[in-house]
Formats: structure tokens, sequence, C-alpha cells
């Protein structure tokens, strides 16, 4: 992987410029490219990770055709030995590897994938904080991406078809939680986005992949963050009946960061739309919001 320091800064000039200019015409940006410059090699690993994708899935799961969502995933974070006091933080642990005779090498590319990825991501957060005016390493600091919650999922869609008014999808349409989400995909067409939430109808468009690209997603956390400066953008994946096979990296502030409308974002005019909140109590609230309780099986059973 090239030198991120020695190529960053063109593409940071660039990149600037053009979100400055998003968001000065109130535009809602939603999915950015960021190409070979920065992230050259680690597209060999995200190759390999297709077939080992594959291969893991097949071992450990039985898919049923439901409807509703039909992909598979894997899921990776940040690991904490469960002696590790910072265990008992929400979304902190140890992470659940195959056994090494499975699939010899793999757990050693997650990682390395998983520490490299966090690096793009940190390049992509100086980006960001000068397009809105903020210092170069606003997020880029320890306080804030020093202990991220950063999770890596290697996500896997049937060869099926979709059907949006059945209500049948590979992932139903949903904008991410977090800071930004960094997606590298195979060839197969499936991701749309909409670019306007609120429009009814709602129009949604493909977005075509690029080989050796990360595809760089803004989550609803700096859209909180910026006071809606930036926009979280809904997007949603339909199948066409090929297999299909991405690999998402959400990056997180740390756990106690605070996510508070940036001094930048703010006016007499345009008040803070919300109230501060650490990191780790939004993400927890909207899982909350967004996923089953499972102890209230256990209830029932018992």
């Amino acid at each position: 992987m090239r030198n991120i320091e020695a190529t960053l800064p063109c593409l940071m000039r660039f990149l600037t410029l053009t979100i400055k200019c998003m968001v000065s015409n109130s535009f809602s940006l939603a999915f950015v490219f960021l190409y070979n410059c920065i992230i050259c090699s680690i597209f060999h690993i995200h190759h390999w990770c297709n077939s080992l994708c594959a291969t893991i899935v097949s071992s450990f799961f039985s898919p049923v055709g439901v409807a509703g969502d039909y992909k598979e995933g894997y899921y990776i974070g940040v690991d904490v030995p469960e002696n590790d006091p910072e265990s008992e933080k929400p979304f902190n642990g140890p992470n659940v590897w195959p056994a090494d005779g499975v699939l010899p090498g793999w757990r050693q590319t997650m990682e390395k994938f998983h520490h490299e990825a966090l690096e793009v991501g940190k390049a992509v957060s100086r980006i960001i904080a000068l397009a809105l005016d903020l210092e170069v390493d606003f997020f880029d600091k320890p306080e804030v991406l020093g202990k991220p919650i950063a999770t890596l999922r290697l996500l896997h869609y049937e060869d099926q078809f979709s059907d949006p008014a059945k209500g049948i999808y590979g992932a139903g349409a949903h904008s991410d939680f977090g800071f930004i989400t960094l997606l590298a995909t195979d060839d197969v067409m499936g991701l749309q986005i909409c670019k306007d939430k609120d429009a009814k109808p709602q129009i949604w468009e493909y977005v075509t992949p690029i080989k050796g690209a990360f595809i760089v997603n803004l989550g609803d956390m700096l859209e909180r963050w910026s006071n809606c400066m930036f926009k979280s953008t809904l997007h949603r994946v339909l199948g066409n009946g090929q297999d299909r096979y991405s690999i998402a990296y959400f990056v997180e502030p740390n756990h106690d960061s605070l996510v508070e409308c940036l001094p930048t974002c703010r006016t007499e005019k345009c008040p803070p739309k919300f109230p501060p909140i650490r990191c780790s109590t939004y993400l927890s609230q909207r899982y909350k919001e967004t996923h089953a309780d499972l102890s209230v099986y256990d209830k029932h059973q018992a």
C-alpha cells in the first residue's frame, strides 16, 4: 500500500474543493469514490476475501429464502480480550474466528485489512475536516479516532432476485448510523442510492462499481455532527440473480467522543438541531431502535 501521507495532499485539495462546492449548494453528499491513489494494494486483499467469504459462509450458514433482507454477514470488530476492562464497553469484546485449519492465513488477512482500512478512514476524516473549515486533524486525533469503534463486515448476497413490491431485498433501504463507511464491492451491480430521501416518490439510482476503488458513505452521525450540512444518504441493495460480495468497513469515533454541533456548522440563523451525545450512547440508541431484543425470546422460553 502506498504511503498515505505522500499521496494525500493532491487528493485532499481536489476533494476538499469538491465537497465545499457541494455543501455551499446544499447538495446531499451520498457516495464518493476513493481511487487507487490511496488504496492500491488493499484491493488484492479484497479479491482474495471474496472467495474466502464464500467458503466461510457456505461452511457456517444455511440460508433460507424469506421475505426481507437475504444478505449474510461475518462481522469483525476491534479485538478486545475478555480480561481487558475495555471489553465491558458496548461493541467491544473478542472476535470469533474459525479454527486455524479451516482457512489458513485468513485471520491475519482480515486483521491486516482492518488495520489498513482504518488508516484510509482517518485520511478521509482529514478531508472532511478541511471541507468543514476545521483543523485538518479535528477528527484524526486520539480523543476522537484514537480507539475507534471500527467494524468490518464481509457480506454475501445470494443469487436471488429482489422484489421491492413484496419487500424482498438484498438489503432494505437504510442510511448508516455512524461517521463514515468504506465499501469495497465486486463488479456485480446491485447498490442503489436515493439522493433525496424526502422526495415523493423516491428516485433510486444504481452506483456503478469502479475497480480498485472504495465507495465512501457518510453516515447519520456525521449528519448530526455537521448540523445537517452533510446528509447521510438512503441506500439499498437489489439482487439480480447473481451472487454478490462486498466488504463494508464502518468507522465510528471513540466510545466517549462527544458528538455535538461543530463550531463551523452553527450560526444565529442555523442553531444546533441536536443536543450533544456520546458516541457509544448514540450508537446504542440507534441499534436498540432497529434491532430485535433477543432476550425477549429467552423470557418467553423460560
